[in-house]
Formats: structure tokens, C-alpha cells, sequence
């Protein structure tokens, strides 16, 4: 026997084929359910445009930054409310 010969039950033999052939390996119930959380996981990352009022020397500055960055101001901003929603900065006023 060769160190690449293997032996497999019938349930690993059937897994094995389910995913040769792009067959799903999951119970219905559980396709459904990660469906569900596909679903919901998708519209987390809907985005909504908004209007919001800068002061010009706060944009210009905005501006410059992300222009350092080599990215977009919307991009900037984007990240910096994102970080401060999920915890990752913290802001002192």
C-alpha cells in the first residue's frame, strides 16, 4: 500500500462524490437554513446613500488625506464611520 492510497466508508465515499459532481453535501434543512443567513448576510451589505454637511476646511482636509490614502473621500469617510460603528476607534469630544 502507497502513502497516497486511502480507504473510505460509504459515507465518505458518497461525500466524496457528491463533491466531484458540485453536489451539495447538506441536509435540506440545512441548506435552507444558511439560505436564510446568505440572505440576511447579503442585506448587511446594502448601502443607502445619505446627505451630510462638512464644513469646507473638514472636506478639504477629507480630501487631501484620501488623496494620500489613494482612495476615494466617499471611501474614506465610508471606512472611518464603519471603524467607529463596529468599535475600532473610539472618538473623544
Amino acid at each position: 500500500m502507497g502513502k497516497n492510497d486511502f480507504f473510505y466508508n460509504l459515507e465518505e465515499m458518497e461525500i466524496l462524490e457528491n463533491i466531484e459532481n458540485a453536489k451539495s453535501i447538506l441536509k435540506k434543512e440545512d441548506r435552507e437554513k444558511y439560505a436564510k443567513f446568505a440572505k440576511y448576510t447579503k442585506s448587511l451589505r446594502k448601502k443607502k446613500p445619505v446627505t451630510i454637511r462638512f464644513s469646507i476646511t473638514d472636506l478639504a482636509a477629507v480630501k487631501a488625506k484620501a488623496k494620500e490614502l489613494g482612495i476615494s473621500y466617499q471611501n474614506l469617510i465610508q471606512a472611518l464611520v464603519h471603524n467607529f460603528a463596529t468599535g475600532k476607534i473610539k472618538i473623544d469630544l
